[in-house]
């Protein structure tokens, strides 16, 4: 399987993310080379704590195979799955996740701890790391650094419009 490929898709997924505002994640599902479910961040968009790119396609492909067992698909997503999305990759049974960066503040697949590969749940997935690392990083760092950028614009905006003197 072209893994690289694959997480072009994904970032595809992460850039539509952006362009509405949300955090450039993106995710999508393989089954026999298909693409069968795909999903980006839309937190902000539906105000649900739980539309993150991975749970999204879960449900996508899901819905595509008519089943929740994705038993031998693979999730190829920009970012490492968070605890939440860890879960839900376990529930569907997914067979392999791959990851473009790893996840310092929420990473469970290897980051902060692997969820993925704990022989305490009744299903373990493989987990391949760092395809496209550099470029799925990017997306990332130029996003919030763009936000930090519009953040202190505005604040600067808002004290020449509301000085305060002696």
């Amino acid at each position: 399987m072209n893994h690289e490929f694959y997480m072009h898709a994904a970032l595809e997924e992460a850039r539509l993310a952006e362009a509405i505002g949300e955090v450039p994640i993106g995710a999508v599902i393989v089954h026999e080379g298909e693409i069968i479910g795909r999903g980006h961040n839309l937190r902000e968009s539906n105000q649900d704590p739980t539309a993150h790119a991975e749970i999204i396609a879960i449900k996508q492909a899901a819905g595509q195979i008519g089943g929740w067992r994705l038993n031998h698909c693979s999730l190829y997503v920009t970012l490492e799955p968070c605890p939440m999305c860890a879960g839900a990759i376990l529930q569907s049974r997914i067979q392999q996740v791959i990851y473009g960066t790893p996840d310092p503040k929420a990473g469970c697949a290897g980051t902060l701890m692997n969820l993925l590969d704990d022989e305490r749940f009744n299903h373990q997935t493989e987990v391949v790391t760092n395809v496209l690392k550099e470029e799925c990083s990017a997306i990332l760092t130029n996003f919030f650094r763009s936000l930090r950028t519009k953040k202190k614009l505005l604040k600067q905006q808002s004290k020449q419009q509301n000085p305060t003197g002696p």
